[in-house]
Formats: structure tokens, C-alpha cells, sequence
């Protein structure tokens, strides 16, 4: 949703921070935006209002953005004050989030293509009004059976011996096959162990949604993540979310992280 391109190099452009449902224009002095060279304001489209921001045109040409992706400091710092914005508006007033450098040409453009996506906006402002997101991770327990810290034959060792006890090698085999069934128990229970927490936070949560969960050592202690999933919570049912955590690490033993409240992201559609 941005129609702003490399020909608005020469003119101003209109950054759109986020469409809200307001009775009143939303305070947003004090907060910076992406420039400080023009204030975050209000523009009203119906009965929706959208936080924008007038920009150098020339800051966000297709080329200087491209190279802005490539730059991890200063997409942070986009990102951050793209967020700021959002996150002040949305602790007010039920507010759907734009993508990061969504622009128009002006007021009146903005306006007009903020309006004809108004039946959308309604709808996700309806569904995420007094509600946040929040994040719930669940990793395996890290637990090694016995065997799993016996170190492989090595080829110097076994040559040194003349004559392997008669069975040895059946033995052996039979020992990687009750290892592999262990990993592979512990596995099927861990994801067990996802399933019921996330059945268990869905019934208290409006909507939710797993995501893939990150590779094997994403956290860098040999924790395995079997659960990445983001659920749509009421704000009168944050302190039930704590509690039935709390419950499900006690009866699972497994280590579940939760973070939020977030604005709800994940739950405004495609805008």
C-alpha cells in the first residue's frame, strides 16, 4: 500500500504510520516519527484517522530505500520510530499498524487510498479493539539419556584389540537403536507438550497463530523450540494468560517463554 516511488525525489511525500478508530484526533505531540523535520499529525479519513507524517520525498526514492534495507543500523532506526508512533497511538485507540514506509503523494492521494480501503480497516479494528498480542514460546527440556554421552569407538582403540568380545558388535548396534529411540520418544513428547499449551491458550485467546518454530540451537543453549506461536488476547483476560502459563510450566516442566503485550500485528490481515 505505498505509492510513493523514484518520482517523488523532487517533492514532499506522506508517510503513513497507521490507521486508527478515534472519537477525538489522537495526541501525538512529543513523538518524532521518521524525520524531525515535520511532526507526526493526524488526518482524518470518514471516521477513521490515520497518523502520517510529511516527508522528503527524495528520503524514500526506491534506490535510497533499497540501499536503506541493506544497512542494518539505520533500518533499526526506521523501524523504531515507525514503531514508537504506533505503539503510542495504539495504547490509546483500536489501531491497525502499517507496513514500514508505506507513502503517498500527498494528502488528498493518501486520503483517497487510505478511504477505499476503509471496509478493511473497520474489520480489523473491530476484531483487535481491547486486545493485544502476545508470544509464546515453548522449548524441549534438555535432557540427554545416559548413553547419549558415551563417545563413539574409535578406530585406534578397536584395532588395538585383538579379539572383540564375541557379541560386541550386536551390542553396539543395539545401543544406538535404543538412543535413537529415546531422542525420538523425547521428541513426540515435546511436541505433545506444544499441542497442549497451545489447545490450552487458545481457549482463552480470540485468535491465534503458529509459526514455523526456529532451528535447533536459535537460542544458542541446545534448547530445541517445538512451539512459536502468537495468540490474540483480551485485555481483561492478561492476568488469566499469566496464571494458566504458569500452570502449564508447572504440569509440563517444559521452559515457556512468553512476550507481550504487543500491538496486535499478526492480527490486522493484509493491509
Amino acid at each position: 500500500m505505498t505509492e510513493c516511488g523514484t518520482g517523488t525525489s523532487e517533492k514532499n511525500a506522506i508517510y503513513v504510520f497507521a490507521v486508527c478508530r478515534a472519537e477525538e484526533a489522537p495526541d501525538v505531540q512529543g513523538l518524532t516519527g521518521v524525520t524531525r523535520a515535520e511532526p507526526v499529525r493526524s488526518l482524518r479519513i470518514g471516521s477513521l484517522t490515520a497518523i502520517v507524517q510529511t516527508v522528503r520525498g527524495a528520503d524514500f526514492t526506491d534506490e535510497v530505500w533499497q540501499k536503506r534495507l541493506t544497512d542494518e543500523a539505520e533500518l533499526e532506526r526506521y523501524a523504531r520510530a515507525h514503531h514508537e508512533v504506533v505503539s503510542a497511538v495504539a495504547a490509546r485507540f483500536p489501531t491497525v499498524p502499517l507496513p514500514l514506509a508505506t507513502l503517498y503523494n500527498g494528502d488528498e492521494r493518501a486520503a483517497r487510498a487510505l478511504a477505499s480501503e476503509s471496509t478493511r480497516f473497520r474489520t480489523a479494528l473491530t476484531r483487535i479493539a481491547h486486545h493485544a498480542e502476545w508470544g509464546i514460546k515453548v522449548y524441549a527440556p534438555v535432557s540427554r539419556s545416559a548413553g547419549d554421552d558415551t563417545p563413539e569407538e574409535q578406530p585406534a582403540a578397536a584395532a588395538d584389540r585383538a579379539r572383540p568380545a564375541p557379541g560386541a558388535g550386536r551390542a553396539y548396534l543395539e545401543r544406538k537403536r535404543n538412543l535413537q529411540s529415546q531422542r525420538e520418544e523425547r521428541q513426540a513428547a515435546s511436541l505433545r507438550v506444544a499441542d497442549v499449551v497451545d489447545a490450552d491458550v487458545s481457549r482463552i485467546a480470540t485468535e491465534s497463530r503458529r509459526l514455523r518454530p526456529h532451528g535447533n540451537g536459535a537460542v544458542g543453549d541446545g534448547r530445541v523450540q517445538v512451539l512459536n506461536a502468537t495468540y490474540l488476547v483480551a485485555g481483561q483476560r492478561a492476568a488469566e494468560l499469566d496464571l494458566l502459563v504458569a500452570g502449564l510450566r508447572e504440569r509440563t516442566g517444559a521452559h515457556i517463554e512468553v512476550s507481550g503485550p504487543w500491538v496486535p500485528y499478526s492480527f490486522v490481515g493484509e493491509v
